[in-house]
């Protein structure tokens, strides 16, 4: 094994223009004497193993909170791949204090004080000494031997080398992906109350004062055909409790897609309240509907949605890899993992930024993975393949059929997903109630016969148990059945469908949601639960304090960047990234499980996959030129 340490910075040349010495935050240090100088003053390197402008070799990782807040501090080399001494080498050296390596400039701005020795956790017994810009790193024991430290050098190596990989992942896709997932963070926590903004708004419309029996359904549908004569019924949305409303919905052609206009009837007077345009399976209002297109594309159309799929595709890899670094760095900096869940409060500056970022990021961890996951299956690309998914594992959900026994009309056991579809995010295939009608009877309008059968229809739904909000949709052809269906409203976590002969009142087909498949029930769930809408305001609750913590994360983190821009440069400089060549410190198997993996996720979300691509291309760009410039 090769006893050479990392290299050291001149400390007589003049540094180049994108060093990451002198930062505001980080206290540059004082290079010590190390034997491994050549006769022209330049540091050797392992062989194998190149530096990078710090002169750090590149198995070592970024780390961002060091005890004495500067970039290379004695707790850094945690991460770092110990030197090896060979077993010719000299006894190792003891180990300098923490509070003799600290050293700041004049001018740094929110210095954190040297931290004592009592509070770093010893390192583990193979620990090798080691030398880190000067500062050794020795283990408890005070001397290792080389035939001990031997076996798991290669361990380290990868495992620092992985920590490393880890950290530029985060840092990168957190910088220039940071402002997607900060914009559908606010958006999403504006959406996550507007359920109850809608009922707050539009009161009048789904609230009415008056009291007494409710008149029959036909009465309350008719009193809607008068206001709308001109277009064609669609369904109508029974009252569920005293004080509530009808809906009833027509197919208005001037409409955009998978909007319906409605008319709010008083079931006590059967007089129309009001009119408004709704959306989606939930019915949703306009304003509900304008939050909801803010969230899903800026109202920008097709084009925006690829912000929300950029974000929804890297949520989850900048927070793994974010846990992957603080994991690291809490198992070994403290006794246990009780600073992985709760930050430090005794730091001051930019470490305590750090604390709070990590353990913020820990408690919405599970959320933001869950939101990830179910935002992907919206999106335009992600959500294709996961379509596709889910028709080859047979996790659609399936629909009942209005076709009527022995008609010539068949609408078929379709496998689309009725009621999957989430307002202002509906899926290719996927059918909405009130909405299943063919071209050619588009603009027909139900008969009296079949307006004056919803009170049956409505009558045989409840007998078999359809007791939540329902909404029954009519008929276009003398072939097809009335379909009643469960809403998915707040708090509704159940969707049995029935189809019923409005003649005979006889049922010819039922999906029950127990009969679902398992999949089918859980992506049911995850959506209602991605809306806000399965268990009422404390799902809204939830979900808007998940936003506002992931709110304080990434602000805490262009926080943790900006303070960590040169000291000496101008006053518009920007904070430095980690440092190159993290990948030759992976083991090549494990390398190329993390390519084969990377290509796998990439070719699955293919906005994830190419913003990842075109990182890589413009990082080697930028380590060219780089290169460039030094050997000119």
């Amino acid at each position: 094994m090769s006893t050479t340490n990392p290299p050291i910075p001149d400390a007589t040349a003049e540094p180049p223009a994108e060093s990451t010495a002198g930062t505001r935050d980080d206290p540059e240090p004082t290079p010590a004497a190390d034997p491994h100088i050549d006769q022209n003053g330049s540091a050797t390197t392992p062989i194998g193993i190149s530096a990078d402008r710090t002169g750090r070799p590149p198995t070592e990782p970024f780390d961002e909170s060091a005890d004495d807040n500067r970039m290379t501090t004695p707790d850094a080399d945690l991460f770092a791949t110990p030197a090896v001494p060979s077993s010719g080498s000299a006894d190792v050296a003891s180990a300098g204090s923490p509070e003799e390596s600290y050293r700041a400039p004049i001018g740094t701005r929110d210095a954190a004080p040297p931290t004592s020795t009592a509070d770093r956790v010893p390192a583990e017994p193979d620990r090798v000494s080691q030398s880190h810009n000067g500062i050794p790193v020795e283990s408890t024991e005070g001397s290792v031997t080389a035939q001990s430290a031997e076996p798991s050098a290669g361990r380290s190596n990868s495992r620092g080398a992985t920590t490393a990989l880890a950290m530029r992942l985060h840092f990168y896709a957190g910088v220039f992906v940071g402002p997607f997932i900060l914009i559908a963070a606010l958006t999403g926590a504006l959406y996550s109350v507007a359920p109850t903004l809608e009922s707050i708004v539009n009161h009048d419309l789904l609230h009415v004062d008056s009291t007494g029996p409710a008149r029959p359904l036909a009465d309350q549908v008719a009193a809607a055909v008068a206001v709308e004569p001109k277009l064609a019924l669609a369904a109508v949305d029974p009252a569920q409790h005293a004080g509530n409303t009808t809906r009833v919905l027509f197919t208005d052609p001037s409409l955009g897609e998978s909007e319906q206009r409605a008319v709010f009837v008083d079931p006590a007077t059967a007089k129309s309240v009001g009119v408004s345009v709704v959306y989606g399976s939930t019915g949703a209002l306009p304003l509900r509907t304008w939050i909801d297109q803010l969230h899903r594309n800026l109202h920008l159309g097709q084009p925006g949605r690829l912000y929300s799929e950029a974000a929804a595709s890297w949520l989850w890899v900048v927070a793994l890899a974010g846990l992957v670094v603080w994991v690291r760095r809490a198992s070994s900096r403290y006794r246990g993992l009780r600073r992985l869940m709760w930050p430090d409060r005794s730091r001051k500056g930019r470490l305590r930024t750090v604390n709070w970022h990590a353990a913020v990021g820990v408690w919405v961890l599970l959320p933001l993975l869950f939101l990830s996951a179910t935002g992907m299956t919206w999106s335009t690309y992600a959500g294709a393949h996961v379509d596709a998914l889910r028709a080859q594992s047979s996790w659609t959900t399936p629909s009942v059929s209005s076709a009527l026994p022995g008609s010539a009309a068949q609408q078929g056991s379709s496998s689309s997903m009725p009621g999957m579809d989430m307002p202002g995010m509906d899926m290719p295939g996927m059918s909405m109630p009130g909405m299943d009608m063919s071209p050619s009877t588009a603009g027909t309008q139900p008969s009296t016969d079949r307006i004056a059968q919803v009170d049956k229809v409505f009558a045989v739904a409840r007998g078999h148990h359809l007791d939540g909000s329902v909404e029954i949709t009519l008929p276009a052809t003398d072939h097809t059945a009335f379909v009643v269906k469960e809403r998915r409203i707040s708090g509704s976590l159940t969707q049995d469908a029935i189809a019923v002969d409005g003649v005979t009142g006889d049922v010819t087909d039922t999906v029950r949601y127990a009969d679902w498949p398992l999949m089918a029930e859980l992506a049911n769930w995850g959506i209602a639960l991605h809306m806000g809408m399965m268990f009422g305001l404390a799902n809204q609750l939830l979900l808007l304090l998940t936003m506002l913590a992931l709110i304080t994360v990434i602000v805490r983190g262009y926080l943790m960047w900006w303070r960590r821009r040169p000291l000496r440069a101008s006053r518009f400089a920007l904070g430095t990234p980690p440092r190159r060549g993290v990948l030759r410190g992976i083991h090549p198997a494990l390398l190329t499980g993390l390519v084969v993996i990377a290509a796998a996720v990439g070719w699955f979300a293919p906005v994830l996959g190419i913003t990842l691509l075109g990182f890589l291309v413009v990082d080697i760009i930028i380590g060219l030129v780089q290169r460039r410039r030094a050997t000119a």
